[in-house]
C-alpha cells in the first residue's frame, strides 16, 4: 500500500511506515516482559498503533488517495488484530509461551559471561 504513495501522501506514507512496524514489534516486546501490568501496557500501544494506522487510512481514502477496495482490506487486518490486542491487554487475559528452549540461556544478569544457573 505505502509504495503507491508519493508526492503531497509522503507525510501519510511516512507516519504509517512508521505505526505499522511498531504493532509486531510491541507485541514482542510483550511477550519478553516479566509482569503482567508491563505485558498488557505493550499490547495496549501495538492496539494504539493498528488503531493509528486505520487512522491513517481513513484519511488517505478521505482524499481519494486509497481506493476503497484497499481501504476496506486493510482495515479488515486491522479490525482483527485489534480485536486481539484488546483481548490480550485485557486485566484477566493472559496467554504466555513456555520457555522451552530458552531455558538453557543464561539469564543471571550480571554481565560476566558465565552462567550461574548451571547446575554444576
Amino acid at each position: 500500500m505505502t509504495t503507491s504513495l508519493k508526492g503531497s501522501d509522503r507525510a501519510a506514507r511516512d507516519q504509517l511506515l512508521r505505526a505499522s512496524p511498531s504493532i509486531p514489534l510491541n507485541i514482542a516486546e510483550g511477550n519478553g516482559k516479566g509482569t503482567n501490568a508491563a505485558w498488557r501496557r505493550c499490547f495496549e500501544i501495538a492496539r494504539g498503533s493498528a488503531v493509528e494506522c486505520a487512522s491513517i487510512q481513513d484519511c488517505l481514502e478521505a482524499c481519494e488517495v486509497l481506493a476503497a477496495a484497499q481501504d476496506a482490506q486493510g482495515k479488515a487486518t486491522l479490525t482483527r488484530s485489534v480485536s486481539m490486542l484488546t483481548k490480550l491487554g485485557q486485566r484477566n487475559h493472559a496467554v504466555r509461551e513456555n520457555s522451552g528452549a530458552y531455558d538453557s540461556f543464561d539469564n543471571d544478569n550480571d554481565n560476566d559471561n558465565d552462567n550461574d544457573n548451571d547446575k554444576e
